[in-house]
């Protein structure tokens, strides 16, 4: 997956859709968020806090079948942010799985400043 935005906080937030978009097709559309998620996140540096931050992700979907439709970014460095997350649980009768994403990993990984903001990298397991 590769993600851009103009500040660290956006490309993060953009990570989020990317990620999603890549598993989840929502059949239904958008609907109201029922469920709200406050996380905390700390890496080493940028990469890292990105790549424990989708792991998190991925852990609430596989482990808690929370599908997040939206992310704030409440607290952020670069060793660690906090986000509000809103979805919703996990329906098989309007969500289909497009891609099993299986593990982040640290191949490849890269979070770089470009001349539009910024640029990140990461390669999943499926």
């Amino acid at each position: 997956m590769e993600v851009t935005g103009r500040t660290r906080k956006e490309l993060f937030v953009n990570a989020v859709w990317a990620v999603f978009d890549i598993m989840i097709e929502n059949k239904a559309g958008r609907k109201a968020a029922n469920r709200q998620k406050k996380i905390t996140v700390e890496g080493a540096d940028v990469a890292d806090l990105l790549i424990n931050f989708l792991r998190e992700l991925l852990y609430l979907f596989n482990g808690e079948q929370f599908v997040t439709g939206n992310c704030e970014i409440i607290e952020f460095s670069n060793k660690k942010l906090q986000a509000r997350l809103t979805g919703e649980s996990f329906n098989n009768k309007t969500h289909l799985i497009k891609t099993e994403i299986k593990a982040v990993t640290y191949s490849g990984a890269k979070v770089e400043k470009i001349k539009a903001g910024w640029r990140a990298r990461v390669i999943f397991d499926v």
